[in-house]
């Protein structure tokens, strides 16, 4: 991000400043993150197909929330807290979710094109048909995910821990994968290259 982006109003945005659906998203988040812990007025936050570029949403919990379709381009989501979240079709390209918690999260048909994800948590995510395109997955955990169908056409796997996943009929072959942990005998041709 440049000065030249702030100066032009493309800077981080604030959940203060972001509404959907008439609401202020620093309410919805209030809201759900009481919804999350069980306490008395909780909801959960349904941000289906919201507008959620640039949004500024680190370390927020966003635990079991609805994001299907929502457009999360740019978006910092670093630390965020995503288990069992449903982002499913939605719109991440260039979002930070580098050490984000994607624990059981769907993210199916996702574009998640050059997005920063070292260090997530993607422990039994369903990542099937997402588009994964030149997205940084630097010692990223993949243990158990759903990958079928997923396109991590240049993709950086470096010390990505992909042991107990079930790779066949994904192609790897055009993904960094120096020092990845692979299901034992797992082959594909141009394994490592980038």
């Amino acid at each position: 991000m440049s000065i030249l982006d702030i100066l032009r109003g493309e800077g981080p945005r604030s959940p203060h400043s972001i509404r959907h659906n008439g609401k202020r998203l620093s309410d919805i988040l209030a809201a759900h993150e009481r919804f999350v812990r069980g306490q008395n007025g909780g909801v959960r936050a349904d941000l289906a197909g919201a507008d959620l570029t640039r949004a500024n949403l680190f370390k927020a919990n966003l635990a079991y929330a609805d994001l299907q379709g929502a457009n999360l381009e740019n978006a910092n989501l670093r630390e965020a807290k995503l288990a069992s979240a449903d982002l499913s079709k939605s719109y991440l390209r260039s979002a930070d979710l580098r050490k984000a918690d994607c624990t059981e999260t769907t993210l199916s048909g996702a574009d998640l094109t050059e997005a920063q994800a070292g260090g997530a948590e993607f422990f039994r995510a369903d990542l099937s048909q997402a588009v994964l395109r030149r997205t940084d997955f630097g010692a990223a955990n993949f243990r158990d995910a759903n990958v079928h169908g997923a396109d991590f056409e240049g993709a950086i796997l470096k010390t990505a821990i992909l042991r107990e996943t079930k790779l066949d009929g994904v192609d790897l072959s055009r993904a960094n994968l120096s020092n990845a942990l692979l299901p034992p005998g797992y082959r594909t041709a141009g394994a490592g290259k980038n």
